[in-house]
C-alpha cells in the first residue's frame, strides 16, 4: 500500500530536502504550470514510461486533483516502486510553479 501526504506537508518536506516528484498530468497541463524540478510521466503512458523510474527512490506523484496520481501510485506499489501520493494535486499547490 502507497502513502500519501497532504499538499502542506508536501511543500515543507519539498523545501528541507531535495525529493524526486513526478507530474503525472497531460502535456498541456504540465506546460500550464508544475512544481519546479518535477518530471513528467503523464498516466497516460503508463507502463512504458515507467522504465524512467528507479525503484531505488522515493517518488512524490501529483495531478491535478490526487486522482490520476493516485491510480499511478497503485500501479508503481504493485511493480516494487516506492511511491507516495500527493493529495489534492496542483489544484491544493500553494508553492512555486514554473
Amino acid at each position: 500500500m502507497y502513502k500519501s501526504i497532504d499538499s502542506s506537508d508536501f511543500k515543507k518536506i519539498l523545501n528541507e530536502k531535495q525529493i524526486h516528484v513526478v507530474d503525472v498530468r497531460e502535456q498541456d497541463e504540465y506546460d500550464a504550470g508544475h512544481i519546479p524540478g518535477a518530471s513528467h510521466l503523464p498516466l497516460s503512458g503508463f507502463p512504458e514510461n515507467v522504465k524512467e523510474l528507479s525503484k531505488d527512490k522515493k517518488h512524490y506523484l501529483i495531478c491535478a486533483s490526487g486522482g490520476r496520481s493516485s491510480m499511478a501510485c497503485n500501479q508503481l506499489d504493485a511493480a516494487g516502486f516506492d511511491v507516495v501520493n500527493v493529495e489534492g494535486g496542483m489544484m491544493q499547490w500553494r508553492g512555486d510553479i514554473e
